[in-house]
């Protein structure tokens, strides 16, 4: 009788007084961990027993003030917003800068989403075997008024992590569940970090073709300029970048101290934001279905008539180097 294939876990745990969900692959060589209760947000991926994950001020921090850390997902818009009203899908929209579910960034303007900690995700039941992991959750935007006043499209929104082999693949499914579209222009802010080695000594790697041009406030002014990067060490340099053109199938890297960890982004990704400021231990490739501030300027909006559904998918691939 031949020996059964290990098999991949997912195992339930705690982090700062919230229930966490692990998903774990044999040997334990790769583990994420994420929290359904805390904006479903990533907050750890070890590899070798290594933290890749920047994970700033900590989960707690994250939930009480929304000061993003780990893999957190910017829904329903990516990054900055160039005002506190937008009109999209037929629909004209105030938000309210009071808001709890409202954060600001240091220009004043509202930056990532409406979902920082949020609380509203409801878990299905994870499965694993030993083809690999999955957990997912599920959020009901029909059932939350705060979210409906701030984004009134009526629309299921899931996340699914799936882990195998040596990656970790995210997918994000929009559904709407009114008589009305949904925009869509999410995306994701993985803060991911190379222990062994100083970020100076990064070599980075970033498929771009485009450069969106931004104003004085970072938000792009819908023209775009030629760029071409080649690998080569991070050093002294820093970004706060939105990028267009993507290069179809090559992957965001950054390798370091015999590690690489890669970031591929499905086709419903086109855009990308990569941000690491001067000095920072972290380098950030986010995924994008949209540029900042789509949801006033149109600019690679996309629209999920009823009866349809937006599905995108991005993956983290960690290997030795």
């Amino acid at each position: 009788m031949s020996a059964m294939a290990p098999t991949y876990e997912v195992r339930t745990g705690e982090l700062d007084g919230f229930e966490t969900l692990t998903l774990r692959a044999p040997g334990g060589e790769l583990e994420a961990t994420f929290c359904p209760r805390a904006g479903m947000v990533g907050c750890s991926l070890r590899h070798g027993g290594e933290e890749l994950l920047h994970l700033g001020a900590g989960l707690r921090e994250y939930v009480e003030t929304k000061a993003t850390m780990g893999i957190p997902l910017l829904y329903p818009w990516a990054n900055r917003l160039a005002a506190f009203g937008y009109e999209a899908a037929g629909r004209a929209v105030s938000l309210d800068r009071a808001s709890p579910l409202v954060q600001l960034e240091e220009h004043g303007l509202p930056i990532h989403g409406l979902l920082g900690g949020s609380p509203y995700w409801v878990a299905e039941a994870p499965h694993a075997d030993e083809h690999g992991a999955r957990i997912a959750a599920l959020l009901d935007f029909r059932r939350h008024e705060d979210l409906l006043e701030a984004f009134p499209f009526p629309h299921e929104l899931r996340l699914e992590v799936r882990l195998a082999g040596p990656g970790l693949t995210v997918a994000t499914t929009v559904t709407p569940s009114g008589e009305v579209a949904v925009p869509v222009a999410f995306g994701f802010h993985p803060y991911l970090r190379l222990p062994g080695a100083p970020r100076r000594e990064w070599l980075v790697e970033l498929p771009v073709r485009e450069r969106l041009v931004l104003d004085g406030q970072m938000v792009p002014t819908g023209e775009r300029e030629p760029v071409s990067y080649s690998l080569e060490p991070l050093g002294e340099r820093s970004f706060d970048d939105g990028f267009a053109s993507l290069e179809p199938g090559r992957p965001f890297a950054a390798e370091a101290a015999g590690r690489r960890i890669e970031a591929t982004f499905g086709e419903r990704y086109p855009f990308a934001q990569v941000f690491t400021p001067a000095g920072a231990q972290f380098v950030c490739f986010e995924p994008m279905t949209a540029p900042a501030n789509a949801l006033r300027s149109g600019d690679g909006l996309k629209l999920v008539a009823p009866g349809e559904r937006f599905e995108a998918e991005w993956r983290l691939t960690v290997e030795a180097a």
